[in-house]
């Protein structure tokens, strides 16, 4: 049973029947050169295990997901056009209008046409115009956002591609499920994490957001020991991550990567079948949570050519010690009202109280400097961050409350660095402990991996997706002839 289920999962992993605008085939040129793939910087404040856990999940994002640079296209190119790219190295091979006449299906008979003679790829309606409307105004900020990101232990690269993806670089920008800017969290969720901040939290200040995105996912790639299912989390949930997981471990998956993008796929795929009978396994895990962190990935390369090709301006924080309106910042920085505010998305009339005003200079007399990211770390900081990146990873283990005893020491000891990071760092450690344990995703996910419904499902589905992929060749051998 353990060698049919090991051959069955290499079949998912080789599936590429077209079952849906994600996976269609078109003509590759031949005498288009390979694309070189950049490794993406670690961080310079990080330790050792933050630098080895990027390296294997570059590694593993080429041998699973071997096309993630084509989404730098998807996302550079405005709306309008359905962009095609090899899913083998990403390479972007054409782009089409949109015609209002195309339909899913008909689109996919167009990239059957040229099945015959290219390999599989990807293709994507191209997504350009949200990041593009922003750059004129908040990518000379890209460089100041990176670094207070690679002050918490995410590569400045892979924290800003999310960005790019979530919000196109918008402070205020609002989904349709109320998601708010930068890193678009909940709005119940920012409510949650001010309950426990020390201070207010502005939250559609790009500059304010980033600190608390920042943590919150070095807080989940520890706990993964993958910046992979920590970025697939914030789409799909804890609980939808941790199936995949356990249905990675299932089909033979040797280590979290490779579990999850196993499971992930195998969700994706079972989900494209007809009918709802595989639900049970899926869950509410849908298209985009398994395309999620394949999209950061490749938006890594739109961050670093973008702080190459934009002019980079300087941010500076000051604690202000009363509220203060628009026309005082104005008459006593000399800005224009629309530059205060480029800094300062949030700012309608005034910033209250204790909350954080972002200029291009340091002003004294406005408040206490709070630019964290624009000084060195603390000894005191650097030391618990490192010990706290050291920290074994698993999920499960994680999630369990007799776990909260090691989390909270850390909160005391990022605290206790009196350091504007380390405050941030123990406020979404509560944040997070909050989020694991006053939930059911221990309960559910032990349900999950006891279930013999489950295995069978998974086993039969399995099967049914071999049974399509063998038919899907025997039909294009006998097109062929």
């Amino acid at each position: 049973m353990m060698r049919t289920k090991a051959i069955l999962a290499i079949a998912v992993v080789t599936l590429a029947i077209p079952l849906a605008a994600s996976n269609v085939i078109v003509r590759r040129s031949s005498a288009e050169p390979a694309s070189t793939i950049e490794p993406i910087r670690a961080p310079q404040t990080a330790s050792d295990a933050v630098r080895e856990r990027l390296r294997a999940d570059v590694a593993a994002m080429q041998s699973f997901r071997p096309g993630y640079p084509f989404w730098r296209h998807v996302f550079m190119i405005p709306d309008g056009s359905i962009a095609f790219g090899s899913a083998t190295d990403g390479r972007l091979l054409a782009t089409f209008p949109v015609k209002k006449t195309w339909s899913s299906e008909r689109r996919e008979q167009q990239a059957l046409l040229f099945e015959r003679d290219a390999g599989p790829v990807m293709y994507n309606s191209t997504r350009g115009d949200a990041l593009l409307m922003n750059v004129p105004k908040f990518g000379g900020f890209l460089a100041e956002w990176g670094a207070i990101y690679e002050r918490f232990g995410v590569p400045a690269e892979i924290g800003l591609a999310q960005v790019i993806f979530e919000s196109g670089l918008s402070g205020t920008r609002r989904s349709n499920a109320n998601a708010i800017g930068f890193c678009q969290w909940q709005r119940k969720n920012w409510r949650r994490l001010s309950y426990f901040s020390q201070m207010p939290i502005q939250e559609l200040n790009q500059t304010t957001q980033a600190p608390y995105c920042a943590a919150y996912l070095s807080i989940l790639a520890t706990k993964y020991g993958s910046f992979i299912p920590a970025l697939s989390e914030h789409n799909a949930g804890g609980t939808n991550v941790g199936r995949a997981l356990i249905a990675g471990e299932q089909l033979g998956g040797a280590d979290v990567r490779a579990r999850y993008l196993l499971g992930s796929r195998l969700a994706h795929d079972l989900r494209l079948l007809p009918g709802r009978d595989y639900e049970p396994v899926y869950g509410s895990y849908g298209i985009r949570s398994h395309l999620y962190a394949e999209m950061v990935f490749g938006n890594t390369f739109n961050v670093t050519d973008l702080i190459a090709s934009t002019a980079q301006a300087s941010i500076h924080a000051m604690r202000l010690p009363r509220a203060m309106t628009l026309t005082e910042i104005v008459k006593r920085t000399g800005l224009p009202a629309d530059e205060v505010r480029r800094f300062n998305p949030a700012l309608v009339a005034r910033v209250p109280a204790g909350a954080t005003l972002y200029l291009p200079f340091y002003r004294e007399e406005l408040g206490t400097d709070v630019s964290f990211w624009r000084r060195p770390p603390s000894a005191s900081y650097a030391a618990v961050l490192d010990d706290f990146m050291r920290l074994e990873p698993g999920a499960e283990r994680w999630d369990d409350p007799a776990f909260a005893p090691v989390l909270s020491e850390f909160r005391r000891r990022f605290k206790a660095t009196n350091t504007e990071e380390g405050v941030v760092m123990e406020t979404a450690l509560a944040y997070a402990m909050d989020q694991a344990y006053a939930s059911t995703r221990r309960t559910l996910l032990a349900e999950y991996r006891s279930s013999v419904k489950v295995r069978s499902l998974i086993e039969r589905g399995l099967l049914e997706l071999e049974a399509l992929r063998h038919g899907a060749a025997l039909r294009a051998n006998a097109a062929a002839f």
